[in-house]
């Protein structure tokens, strides 16, 4: 078995705008996904048969890194609700692009990646199958996956589910962890990570050091609606293009998240908190709350430095951010929310176990 892990995020700033190239703040949290892997006799996951309808990610990255591989039982474990704008979908998918990375290893040559690709190495983008040459080496196990290529994956399966738009927030935050920004131009400020590019929308990843925060805390409230990203996205596309000036409101969403991100490389948490209570304004000017996001705001709001929804809206999560997290938990939960409690920039991708690897050897 080989077995990897990913943390969901919480977008402090900037959802649905930055599907148009505006600047958007995204945190690891504490909850998690883990898949791990074993060779089996048919495909399963959760001992279930495969179907790649009602798992696209899964299948997406089996068509990418498993191609030709045997067949494999997956389990998932994790405590991310789903469809709740936390990234669980993203968060599944780096793990277990590590999983299967890890599962099967990757061709050196000359010392440098032979296939797979990263903003570090710029090789060959899964266009196999491999074929290794004398001399050639393999690297397995963990020492084989790498964050950035989880991340790309990731992206673009993203974008596939969500019908061709999906910025590279969730896929970058679920594998990097800690604290990603991201904006239409390169940040002086920031620490540049790599360029992101789709549907001729451009990104520039960065991210921050949040040093050590041991005074705030986000709660998290679920409302216990599901609603799709992808659903969510599609509406907001549809507005736009039957009221073109609700674009006004996207470009208010990036002047918001640029005053939050300064406030958080000052430290300035309240300030952070009024942003974030500011973005949520905007956000419900753009139809993506409903009643039971504003109920959970309104409860936690009196015990917050700032409180929004997070992710796409529609129903999912909101957050908010507290000094005195027990107290805003009840408050969410008296108003019919169940929360979770997570420290700000959590751990990125994992690899927990590759004492097995690899399960399938294709460069032999």
């Amino acid at each position: 078995m080989v077995q990897a892990s990913a943390p969901g995020k919480c977008i402090l700033f900037g959802e649905h705008a930055v599907v148009y190239g505006q600047p958007a703040v995204a945190v690891a949290i504490d909850q998690r996904m883990s898949v791990s892997l074993a060779l089996n006799e048919d495909w399963r996951i959760d001992g279930m048969s495969f179907h790649p309808q009602r798992h696209p990610h899964v299948e997406a990255l089996r068509q990418r890194l498993w191609e030709g591989g045997p067949p494999l039982s997956v389990k998932i474990l994790g405590d991310i609700p789903p469809a709740s704008g936390l990234g669980s979908s993203a968060a599944l998918s780096v793990a277990a692009s590590a999983a299967l990375r890890c599962a099967r290893g990757r061709q050196i040559k000359d010392d440098d990646w032979a296939e797979g690709w990263t903003a570090a190495r710029p090789n060959k983008v899964y266009d196999g199958p491999w074929e290794v040459a004398k001399g050639d080496d393999v690297e397995y196990g963990a020492q084989s996956v790498d964050e950035d290529e989880c991340a790309i994956l990731t992206h673009a399966v993203e974008a596939f589910a969500q019908g061709g738009r999906a910025s590279p927030m969730d896929s970058s935050t679920c594998a990097h962890g800690g604290c990603i920004v991201l904006s239409d131009k390169v940040e002086d400020d920031l620490n540049w990570l790599y360029s992101r590019k789709l549907n001729d929308v451009s990104w520039e990843v960065h991210s921050v050091d949040l040093g050590e925060i041991d005074d705030v805390w986000l709660v998290i409230g679920s409302t216990g609606v599901h609603a799709p990203t992808s659903e969510q996205v599609a509406k907001v596309a549809a507005l736009l293009e039957k009221q073109p000036e609700k674009m006004q409101e996207i470009e208010t969403i990036g002047i918001v998240s640029r005053r939050g991100i300064a406030a958080l490389m000052r430290g300035d948490m309240d300030a952070v908190g009024r942003a974030m209570s500011e973005n949520h304004l905007l956000l419900r000017n753009i139809g993506v709350s409903c009643p039971e996001l504003e109920s959970l705001i309104a409860a936690a709001a009196p015990t917050s430095l700032g409180v929004k929804l997070t992710g796409a809206g529609g129903g999912g999560c909101m957050i908010a951010l507290t000094r005195d997290p027990k107290l805003t938990s009840e408050a969410i939960e008296l108003a019919g929310g169940r929360t979770l409690i997570s420290k700000l920039g959590a751990a990125g991708m994992r690899v927990d176990n590759d004492e097995n690897s690899p399960l399938w050897d294709p460069f032999e």
